[in-house]
């Protein structure tokens, strides 16, 4: 299981926000607050975060952005292509990280296990080790109909998962692409 933090990505019809918490943790002691897991990539048309070993993360960062690149913002081949170079070459496998990609049309978990895993019909998605209760949190908000944007629900949803998961906590940054992005692009 990764551990030491949550990512929560959802996807709907008016756009996707993707948050995490910033807390960094080795063992039973906690390193840092404030790291920044959610990134934007090409252009801000795409986010992406990662749970798992920092270092791992940021490699994994930058061959993401280098596949995106390679096939003109393709976020589904350029997911697809990452897993199977993660998975066959033989510095990438030992690499400990999950990540979450996103842009307005499809969203993908990725591991180097060679999953690409699109969510199902309800556009959430979480990994780290507070990933279940975010989950089951922002899943609430949508049952119950209320009234938030896709960043309260995000917000909201990472506070709910660190309020029980000790290796998430409160210092969430949540990125946003909004379909009216889309227009302007």
């Amino acid at each position: 299981m990764v551990k030491s933090t949550t990512i929560l990505a959802v996807l709907a019809k008016e756009g996707v926000a993707m948050g995490g918490d910033g807390q960094v943790t080795i063992g039973q002691t906690v390193m840092k607050g404030n790291a920044r897991k959610v990134r934007r990539m090409f252009d801000g048309k795409v986010l992406a975060g990662f749970a798992g070993a920092t270092a791992d993360s940021f490699a994994l960062f930058e061959k993401f952005e280098g596949k995106l690149n390679e096939y003109s913002g393709d976020l589904a081949r350029a997911a697809v292509e990452l897993a199977k170079e993660w998975r066959l070459d033989k510095v990438l496998r030992r690499l400990e990280a999950l990540m979450i990609v996103s842009d307005l049309e499809n969203m993908f978990l990725i591991s180097g296990a060679g999953d690409v895993i699109r969510p199902e019909d309800d556009g959430i998605l979480a990994i780290g080790s507070g990933g279940a209760y975010a989950t089951a949190a922002a899943k609430a908000f949508f049952k119950s109909g209320a009234k938030m944007s896709l960043n309260e629900i995000v917000t909201e949803s990472l506070k709910i998962a660190a309020s029980i998961c000790i290796y998430t906590n409160e210092n969430i940054i949540v990125e946003e692409i909004t379909c009216e992005n889309r227009k302007k692009n």
